[in-house]
């Protein structure tokens, strides 16, 4: 009997660390609500916010990274290399809206690098300032999830 009660409470034990590791590993999106906005469509609204902030890496271009296209709806919805990257209806299950909204392990614009060298070959030039960090506005991301919550249509 003892043994029994020592299994069962091991098989407890392990239910519920997995239930709090899930929750402590969550992504915590309450910063980005979904916009209230109906009616959001990629072409109108989403395409506009991906050729500001994405286009650049994950464009047409010869070289888009990790295999992912955002220049049209068929591309985003076809996913990268590492699979879909937007679940339909499921905004807070979209790796994408986790990267935008920079609450994943690649967080996404990514940050600048700091420029190397000096310019001219100068020994006592100042090197120049670390480009600016660039990110979505929560209103972006909010409006990313209401057109991925919508259908991303």
């Amino acid at each position: 009997m003892t043994q029994i009660n020592i299994r069962s409470s091991i098989r407890l034990a392990v239910v519920v660390a997995i239930g709090i590791a899930s929750t402590a590993f969550a992504a915590d999106l309450s910063k980005f609500p979904a916009s209230s906005k109906t009616g959001v469509t990629y072409a109108k609204d989403i395409q506009p916010i991906f050729k500001q902030y994405c286009f650049k890496c994950h464009g047409d271009g010869p070289q888009y990274r990790a295999n992912l296209r955002l220049d049209s709806l068929e591309a985003v919805l076809k996913g990268g290399k590492d699979g879909k990257v937007i679940v339909p209806g499921k905004s807070e299950e979209s790796d994408l809206v986790l990267d935008v909204a920079r609450v994943s392990e690649k967080p996404m614009p990514p940050k600048p690098r700091a420029p190397r060298g000096n310019a001219g070959g100068a020994t006592n030039a100042t090197p120049p300032p670390a480009p600016a960090e660039v990110k979505l506005t929560a209103e972006e991301v909010g409006l990313i999830r209401a057109w991925i919550d919508q259908g991303a249509n």
